[in-house]
């Protein structure tokens, strides 16, 4: 892993991946403090080749944050309290191949060690029939991929030794919608910190009423095996950090629909091509992803605690599961004070 430094940025090539005798770098961009008690908010895209607009939403916004580096003042003081992270191009070879998986045909978001406990959409699930064919888990019991690996153990440094983190992962696909998933893909359970889930969505609701995601966990839509999200969430939960990984699945079956000749090509199914249209779509994410930078800064100051955590998960369970629950919140000794476990149903 090697460094480079600025006077506000660092980058860290996390690893290489070879590809027709070459290797491609995977790179991390961070800025902001390196205190272990400070917030941490990271976001990643390019985990799926074909939906480059994911990378390109990623780079446009850090492209925005360097060049304010250089006279926002209340930047430069704000990052004081938290720290950023962009992995703009997970998957470097598959961005270069246009296809979804990696230079092994894997699908890095089908590749974890976690299978669906109800039954997911054939293929699109995940599957181990061949790399050829798109959403390819890998071999059974063979190690991660490459990019897989190298995620992972950035977000365990980065992540699980602070109190709070966020993730966004930048995709497209599925749906007229622009949506905001969260764990899990692979059983129909509420996570955990389903209260904070919910605290999150309604302080973006009630400060920006007129953004349209629909944010809901991504069982809501359709399960899946080896969610890498939901591999690292479950991981969370032996910490002490508040973990929150989100996906940003932008609709892009509205781009196929005001341009229909798109569908004739795997790259229109997934990005806008139209030069306005693209854009049009990399300005609308900029107020979610400020809004973010902002709320994880200032998470204790909507983070829900002891009994508003209790209130918060179950509006959350009848807004999101239709059931009204009566969690208790054991305080489990030396534990996070943020983070009061639930007996939820359907809990192993």
């Amino acid at each position: 892993m090697e460094q480079q430094q600025h006077e506000h940025l660092r980058v860290t090539r996390l690893v290489q991946v070879p590809y027709k005798g070459e290797f491609l770098p995977v790179h991390a961009i961070s800025m902001g403090s390196q205190s272990p008690d400070a917030p941490c908010l990271m976001y990643v895209g390019g985990v799926h080749g074909l939906e480059r607009i994911g990378t390109e939403v990623v780079l446009s916004f850090l492209h925005t944050l360097i060049e304010r580096l250089e006279w926002d003042h209340s930047l430069i003081s704000g990052l004081e309290q938290l720290r950023l992270i962009f992995v703009p191009a997970l998957n470097p070879v598959g961005l270069v191949r246009n296809t979804r998986g990696n230079g092994n045909g894997v699908d890095l978001m089908r590749n974890a060690p976690i299978d669906a406990v109800s039954r997911p959409p054939w293929l699109a699930g995940g599957h181990r029939l061949h790399p050829s064919l798109p959403w390819y888990r890998g071999k059974k019991d063979e190690p991660m991929e490459t990019e897989s690996q190298a995620l992972m153990q950035l977000i365990r440094r980065e992540c699980f030794s602070r109190p709070f983190s966020l993730v966004l992962d930048c995709h497209s696909g599925f749906g007229f919608k622009d949506r905001l998933w969260f764990p899990y893909a692979y059983s129909q359970k509420p996570i955990d910190h389903l209260g904070e889930a919910y605290a999150l969505k309604q302080l973006l609701n009630n400060t920006y009423p007129h953004l349209d995601y629909e944010i809901e966990p991504q069982s809501k839509s359709y399960t899946a095996h080896g969610d890498l999200w939901d591999h690292l969430y479950l991981e969370s939960l032996e910490t002490k950090s508040v973990f929150l990984p989100m996906t940003m699945e932008m609709g892009s079956w509205r781009w196929v629909k005001k341009n229909p000749r798109q569908i004739t090509s795997m790259m229109g199914l997934f990005n806008p091509v139209m030069p306005h249209r693209l854009q049009r779509v990399l300005r609308r994410h900029i107020v979610l992803m400020e809004f973010l930078i902002r709320a994880t800064r200032a998470w204790e100051k909507w983070l829900p605690t002891g009994q508003n955590r209790q209130i918060s998960y179950q509006q959350a369970m009848e807004h999101w599961y239709g059931t009204k629950p009566q969690p208790t919140s054991p305080i489990t000794e030396g534990g996070n004070p943020h983070y009061e476990p639930y007996d939820t149903p359907g809990s192993p």
